[in-house]
């Protein structure tokens, strides 16, 4: 394990976070084209926009942690507003 016993916990915590920096970045958690274009590009203003940046960690954060629990046999809960 990488030291997230706690999945639930930190799930919540993550997705708090997500919810923050989206709000501030303007992305809609409903938007699966909008959260994977977040993921996948990264734009040459982007350095300067920490918010976005701080997002996308946050993102790529949770797809290892639910990659991480689905390699342990537990199903992670959806991503709020997904």
């Amino acid at each position: 394990m990488s030291g997230f016993e706690h999945y639930a916990e930190e799930l919540a915590s993550l997705d708090r976070e997500i919810g923050h920096y989206a709000t501030l970045c303007g992305v809609d958690l409903a938007d699966h084209a909008a959260i994977a274009a977040c993921t996948r590009e990264v734009h040459d203003s982007w350095p300067e926009d920490k918010p976005r940046q701080t997002l996308r960690g946050l993102l790529i954060l949770r797809m290892k942690l639910e990659t991480e629990m689905l390699e342990q046999g537990l199903r992670p809960t959806e991503l709020k507003g997904w």
